[in-house]
């Protein structure tokens, strides 16, 4: 699924910086987040869970607007903070326009 977010995210125009796990994603964005403007992850990836990334990256850039992706059920991504803070989610399966448009949307605010 990354392969293909990646290939309709490039088709659209967007740059992309692909990690193939957490720890993987926190690293390639401190070394990127001066060009970053939106985070695109799946709540849940080895190493390190997304919402631990958002932290994370939160403390080198405290705006940054991202997006979480998930097939798994409502209880999982409740466990992981996601709601609370009101962050933006999108769940699998994902249409190429429904991810696009919220993208844009994201990026407007």
């Amino acid at each position: 699924l990354r392969k293909i977010t990646v290939k309709v995210l490039k088709r659209a125009g967007y740059t992309v910086i692909e990690a193939v796990d957490g720890k993987d994603a926190v690293d390639k964005f401190i070394e990127h987040k001066d060009t970053i403007d939106i985070v695109v992850m799946d709540v849940i990836m080895p190493k390190k869970n997304g919402k631990a990334v958002y932290d994370e990256i939160r403390l080198y850039k405290p705006g940054i607007k991202v997006l979480f992706i998930s097939g798994h059920t409502y209880n999982v991504i409740h466990e992981k903070g996601i709601f609370e803070e009101g962050l933006n989610y999108i769940a699998k399966p994902i249409m190429t326009e429904e991810l696009l448009m919220k993208i844009r949307e994201i990026l407007q605010r």
